[in-house]
């Protein structure tokens, strides 16, 4: 009875062990090293080898139109898109109770008026004194500074394009009660500038008057330089750049990215790096560098885009070597740069 139980106690032992056997196994797996991947490398640089700065197409002339009045919307007379001269009604506000203003301040004004004339005619026969005469020339004046006040405050009923151009957006309704500073059209002009923000180095050798070549929705073009701060933002250190816009080769509208060619001798800012080497994780952008024998993930800061290629703005160093098309790489594979 004692051995049966002696051995029943050593096959529970034994099947145990045999249980813990395979989970201890799987609990310490060897990780297999990544193989080596080759790799071809490309060096960030410049579009062209050239220096060139980003630059944004804007009208040369905008306006946001908007009223000084607290009145209902009574007419829109234009929509979005629309072509309109110098001048043109664009919105109608109702008005009623500034007429009734400007109506009573004129009778007011009539009424002074001919109150200064009767003291005028006394005046002449000494039967007022001077001091009369001048308390109702001060009347009357107050009432026609009245009057102008009145007709002002109509003009800001009628909302009227400053100038010829094209409207963008239309942000009121018939009906609709807008306030002072409300927003109402959106209005651009013909002209067309360039905007852009240049470093010390690629500001070098501009000035006003300074004519660039640019590139822009699939066309070339010729800008002079009309306004250059002369001193750098206090946060970026950069200078912003306007140029009017002379000539262009096909369709330019504002909105649109353009490159600036910087004159000779101008530094250029910041790399450039193929579309190719992009490398997205979610809202992350990056690149592979081969850094000592292996790939290092980098993430950065981009600015615009010019074709294929894509500005740095942070996250990369000059003369790094960063990998084309890398594929399945992984953060920290060993890879070979292929000739």
């Amino acid at each position: 009875m004692i051995a049966r139980t002696c051995t029943r106690t050593r096959l529970a032992g034994l099947s145990a062990a045999l249980l813990l056997l395979p989970l201890g196994a799987a609990a310490a797996p060897r990780a297999e090293p990544l193989p080596t991947a080759k790799v071809k490398v490309i060096t960030a640089s410049a579009p062209g080898g050239g220096a060139q700065a980003p630059a944004s197409v804007v009208a040369a002339n905008r306006a946001t139109l908007s009223t000084r009045l607290a009145a209902q919307v009574r007419a829109v007379h234009v929509q979005a898109g629309q072509r309109v001269q110098s001048g043109a009604l664009l919105v109608s506000l109702a008005d009623g109770d500034v007429r009734g203003g400007a109506a009573a301040a004129e009778a007011g004004l009539a009424a002074a008026a001919a109150h200064e004339k009767r003291i005028l005619a006394l005046v002449a026969v000494r039967a007022a004194t001077p001091s009369e005469l001048e308390q109702a020339s001060a009347q009357r004046a107050q009432a026609e500074a009245g009057v102008a006040a009145t007709r002002a405050t109509l003009g800001y009923s009628e909302i009227r394009a400053p100038f010829a151009g094209t409207v963008q957006a239309r942000r009121v309704e018939p009906g609709d009660l807008v306030g002072p500073g409300q927003p109402m059209i959106e209005l651009e002009g013909d002209g067309l500038e360039l905007e852009a923000s240049l470093s010390a180095g690629e500001a070098g050798g501009l000035a006003i008057g300074t004519r660039l070549r640019f590139a822009a929705s699939g066309g070339r073009g010729e800008a002079e330089v009309t306004a250059l701060t002369p001193g750098g933002d206090r946060l970026s250190h950069r200078r912003g750049l306007k140029a009017k816009v002379l000539s262009f080769q096909g369709e330019l509208r504002s909105g649109a990215f353009a490159r600036l060619e910087l004159p000779a001798g101008a530094a250029a800012s910041g790399l450039w790096v193929p579309r190719s080497a992009l490398v997205e994780r979610g809202d992350l952008t990056g690149v592979f560098v081969a850094a000592g024998g292996k790939a290092e993930l980098r993430w950065l800061s981009l600015g615009e885009a010019a074709g294929e290629l894509v500005s740095v703005r942070a996250g990369l160093r000059p003369a790094e070597q960063v990998v084309d098309r890398p594929g399945a790489l992984r953060d920290g594979q060993p890879v070979e740069v292929a000739p």
